[in-house]
């Protein structure tokens, strides 16, 4: 019988080989794989998180965490797709228009994707029409932006003045991070949400999704 303690385990270790394995014996034997992700992967990512915000994990502990949860996810993936599991909201996240970094965007839709959110990636350099396509197109619920640059941090505020002018404003909550950015300009650009960490804009997603 597969030990899903094991994969939780694995998950928060970053061990990915053990977490596909267990993975894929838990599938074999007909487990609920809502039961696997719900119970499993996300308290998973969450004590990653935890760990992380109490200074026991640091970037690189995250990251192969959240390796981990995502090799198990792709196994996953397509069997959740068929049972009709809902993630908890569809989020689109991108880097900016202008700015190509892409390493603290990537890790927070890791973190995402591990705490049950489905993920649509946008990649860097996306511009304000990009954001708004993704609210026309995919029914995003949550947009989430990064810059590196102070010199792109304008690109969040032209992006939600799109979003007001293409009246989507009111469809979607919009959150906002990156190394420049603060809790300040957030409030000043009319951002729902802030977060400084990939762990913490879990949360954030959460209190926004209205599942906290």
């Amino acid at each position: 019988m597969a030990d899903l303690d094991s994969l939780k385990e694995a998950v928060i270790s970053g061990d990915a080989n053990t977490a596909k394995a267990v993975t894929e014996a838990a599938v074999a034997e007909g487990i609920d794989v809502q039961v696997i992700v719900s119970d499993y992967l996300i308290p998973a990512m969450d004590e990653v998180g935890r760990r992380f915000e109490a200074n026991e994990y640091f970037v690189p502990e995250l990251l192969i965490g959240a390796r981990a949860m995502k090799t198990s996810m792709a196994v996953l993936k397509p069997l959740l797709a068929d049972s009709g599991v809902k993630p908890v909201a569809k989020v689109a996240i991108g880097t900016v228009k202008g700015d190509l970094h892409d390493i603290g965007k990537n890790l927070v839709a890791s973190m995402l994707e591990g705490g049950g959110f489905e993920i649509v990636d946008l990649g860097v350099d996306v511009s304000p029409e990009q954001f708004i396509q993704s609210v026309q197109e995919s029914g995003v619920a949550i947009i989430c932006m990064s810059a590196l640059l102070t010199t792109t941090m304008g690109s969040m505020k032209d992006t939600i003045q799109a979003l007001n002018a293409a009246g989507l404003r009111d469809k979607v909550q919009v959150m906002i991070g990156g190394a420049p950015i603060t809790q300040q300009y957030a409030n000043e650009i009319g951002a729902d949400g802030y977060s400084d960490n990939a762990s913490a804009a879990v949360s954030c997603a959460r209190k926004l999704a209205k599942v906290a």
